[in-house]
């Protein structure tokens, strides 16, 4: 079941601003260590962490929060899974929104695409619930 879906759009020359002005400290504030090594290595780092902030973004209109009522930056993270599909690793307050939002018996699963055509990124964040699978089966019960 589909838990929800949110979008976002960001100007990459906004974020190619605040990288320029703000350096390090954006980058600590809003991304998470695996973002930063993965960011840092592009020609053109302002484009992914535009995609980044997007996701981050989307996630959390998705969460019901936006980025207030205890969530943070750093507690969603662009990750990707071992196929190269991007998904978003949540952690913190944005794992426990996420957690009471899931219902019971249901495991959640972040949907993630990305993708830019200067000068906007734009992210899709669709959040499924899916049934509980066993992690261990009990033989003899």
């Amino acid at each position: 079941m589909i838990i929800g879906i949110g979008a976002d759009m960001t100007d990459i020359r906004r974020i190619e601003a605040s990288l320029e002005r703000f350096g390090d400290r954006f980058k600590q504030r809003c991304f998470t260590e695996i973002e930063r090594i993965r960011s840092d290595r592009k020609p053109d780092a302002s484009w992914s962490y535009a995609k980044r902030f997007s996701a981050k973004e989307a996630c959390a209109k998705r969460l019901g929060t936006g980025m207030r009522r205890d969530v943070y930056w750093r507690d969603m993270g662009v990750v990707n899974l071992p196929s190269g599909q991007p998904t978003l690793a949540l952690t913190g307050h944005a794992a426990a929104h996420l957690a009471r939002l899931t219902p019971p018996g249901h495991e959640p699963r972040i949907h993630l695409t990305l993708s830019d055509e200067h000068p906007y990124a734009l992210a899709f964040v669709v959040i499924e619930a899916l049934p509980a699978t066993p992690s261990t089966i009990t033989e003899g019960a």
